[in-house]
């Protein structure tokens, strides 16, 4: 018989796949997928090299489950990057890339793109990136269910914290351990270096550290990826001892703490050194090209749209394409260029210089909020003959239409639950969690969209006054919704992040009971649905709030009682009694059996107030602004 030579690509291809051990689950569940909104000027030429480069890419992929691939004197330049989860077998790393090949072919004429899976990253662009690491874009993904297991999200965050410390420290970056019941792994793209690998974990530590106590959870960004489960994901000889790592790293932060209080003028050469590094940073970030899907220009400022671009996308803003009005503007659907569907939100502001310049440092603002939790700001246009954000498209539409809509009794108490938790990390957020404490003043139910799953996405944060770091509230023109709207602001202008906590009770009653929060035809006796509910809570009949569509074989009735006591806590006459956010999230996944302490609600006894002050007062220091809820993406 006579055999054909093998080139030594497939040699060793050959080689890897004998190599492997065989499993068979190549994880090929999307976590996240991002398109670059700028398309290629020649899209067959394009193709063609993008095709050419993928072929380079598997004929390169090694042992070590990673390659890059660059065609950079191509007419459409093309680099991508592949890695695959280091406990992966051969077969499973191949059909991983054959599911991200597949995937990332969504994006169509994209000049960028990736896609994350829980086995496998790829990326391609326009011009290299290899030694990026976080980036705007990264994020957590934490799974629906919870585990009761005791001391589990103190053994996952212990466990995290310690692969974030460890895995810069190993060779190729890669980290799997197990550890009182926590099964996790972190890992870095073998192009970044150890100090770009150990910023990158950082960040994902603390985007992952938002999941516990869920059972699952994950981070991803540009240059790394962590995840943790409480069952195994990866084989029980492919850990590694973290002890020897994390005790010699922690062991040397205090010799340097020490060396640190000796030597001040080490010291002072330290905080130059540093000055410079983040000069140097700065002055890189600027040098990042438009249109890079993970090295987008957020932190720039936002992606600037061609006026014209957004005008052709809506149809000249056409009424066909309208999905709704509120406060600050119309809002309309959109399909750029690319294919990709956003809504675009006309501001109805002045159109003077000052205007459009606190317009800009607002959404420059805005643009750095990536949350799971938060609807995106893709960009905006103010160079044209309106003011322009676009944001990401919501197919599903606003919550107000599942609750008392034409989708009433759609959702069942599971998805429910998912958005009361998800509205809360969201406010939490904006809150505690990002670098300026950004109010909303106008949480409602139709500015709450759904994503594709359901899990929910506020709109319209940023767009009123922040909170200055300096000051624990302040007086300023009325902003909100009677019926969501506390009676503290309403009454006498005074705003603090408390103001969200109680309009998001007001909407959590909503979702539970399918009613309208200013219904008045609720029931005898009663004139809104929080003092329904406030009724309901003193005669212990706190199940019959629960809205008739939801089958009581899909609840607990004591978890859904709960739930309505932290809506009525979040409701509290006493601001200071009102919990923040951030403890609202920590009661809806805490186990306790701890009765919550609660008196009646304020919005009883004010509401005629507010009403009579807002029609005898109209040119006081608070103004109603009433918004009409046409559609999603329509309030303030």
């Amino acid at each position: 018989m006579h055999l054909f030579p093998l080139p030594r690509s497939a040699l060793l291809f050959v080689v890897f796949l004998l190599w492997s051990p065989v499993t068979a689950d190549p994880q090929t569940t999307l976590l996240n997928i991002g398109c670059s909104q700028y398309n290629v000027t020649n899209f067959s030429a394009f193709t063609a090299t993008l095709n050419r480069t993928f072929a380079d890419l598997r004929s390169s992929l090694s042992a070590a489950r990673f390659a890059t691939a660059e065609r950079p004197r191509d007419p459409e330049a093309v680099y991508v990057l592949f890695q695959c989860r280091a406990y992966f077998s051969a077969s499973d790393c191949l059909a991983c890339l054959s599911a991200a090949e597949a995937g990332i072919s969504k994006c169509g004429a994209a000049n960028g793109a990736r896609v994350v899976y829980d086995g496998c990253f790829l990326r391609y662009e326009g011009a290299a990136f290899f030694d990026q690491t976080t980036v705007p874009g990264n994020k957590g993904v934490c799974g629906n269910g919870t585990t009761s297991a005791t001391g589990f999200p103190d053994a996952a965050t212990a466990l995290l914290s310690d692969l974030s410390i460890a895995t810069p420290k190993i060779e190729g970056f890669f980290a799997a351990a197990e550890r009182d019941g926590v099964f996790a792994v972190a890992q870095c793209v073998n192009t970044v270096t150890k100090e770009g690998c150990a910023e990158c974990l950082a960040v994902a530590k603390t985007n992952i550290g938002l999941c516990p106590p869920a059972a699952d959870g994950r981070a991803v960004d540009a240059g790394c990826f962590m995840r943790y489960s409480n069952k195994p994901f990866f084989l029980a000889n492919q850990t590694v001892d973290l002890s020897p790592i994390v005790h010699s790293e922690k062991s040397k932060k205090k010799r340097a703490i020490i060396g640190g209080v000796v030597g001040g003028v080490g010291v002072l050469l330290l905080l130059g050194l540093i000055a410079l590094l983040w000069i140097r940073k700065s002055r890189d970030g600027q040098s990042l090209r438009k249109g890079d899907i993970l090295g987008a220009t957020e932190l720039q400022g936002p992606l600037n749209f061609h006026y014209k671009d957004l005008k052709d996308a809506t149809q000249n803003f056409s009424e066909e394409n309208k999905l709704g009005e509120g406060g600050f503007g119309e809002v309309f659907k959109g399909v750029l260029k690319n294919d990709k569907t956003v809504a675009v939100k006309r501001m109805s502001i002045a159109q003077t210089s000052s205007a459009k310049a606190d317009f800009q440092s607002e959404v420059k603002l805005i643009s750095n909020v990536q949350h799971r939790n938060l609807v995106r700001l893709l960009g905006c246009s103010s160079k044209g003959h309106d003011l322009l954000l676009v944001y990401e498209y919501m197919a599903n539409s606003s919550l107000d239409k599942f609750i008392f809509g034409d989708k009433h009794g759609f959702l069942n108490w599971r998805q429910r639950f998912g958005i009361i938790l998800g509205m809360a990390r969201g406010l939490a957020y904006l809150h505690q969690e990002f670098h300026d404490c950004i109010i909303h003043r106008d949480i409602k139910s139709s500015n709450i969209l759904l994503d594709d799953d359901f899990q929910p996405k506020i709109a319209d944060f940023g767009l009123a006054r922040l909170l200055p770091e300096d000051k624990s509230h302040l007086s300023t023109n009325f902003a909100g919704t009677f019926g969501y709207t506390a009676p503290e602001y309403a009454l006498y202008g005074q705003l603090s992040v408390k103001v969200d906590t109680y309009s998001y009770g007001v909407v959590v009653l909503e979702l539970i009971s399918g009613r309208k929060c200013n219904d008045i035809k609720l029931e005898p006796g009663t004139q809104y649905l929080l003092e329904w509910a406030w009724q309901l809570y003193e005669s212990d009949e706190l199940i019959k709030l629960v809205d008739e569509t939801i089958h009581p074989n899909e609840y607990s009735p004591e978890e859904v009682k709960r739930v309505i006591e932290i809506a009525l806590l979040c409701a509290q006459s006493t601001v200071a009694a009102r919990p923040t956010m951030s403890e609202v999230v920590v009661l809806l996944l805490s186990q306790s059996d701890h009765k919550l302490q609660l008196t009646r609600p304020s919005f009883i006894d004010s509401i005629s107030r507010v009403q009579e002050d807002s029609q005898s007062h109209t040119s006081s220091s608070f103004v109603s602004h009433p918004t009409v809820s046409t559609s999603h993406y329509s309030g303030r």
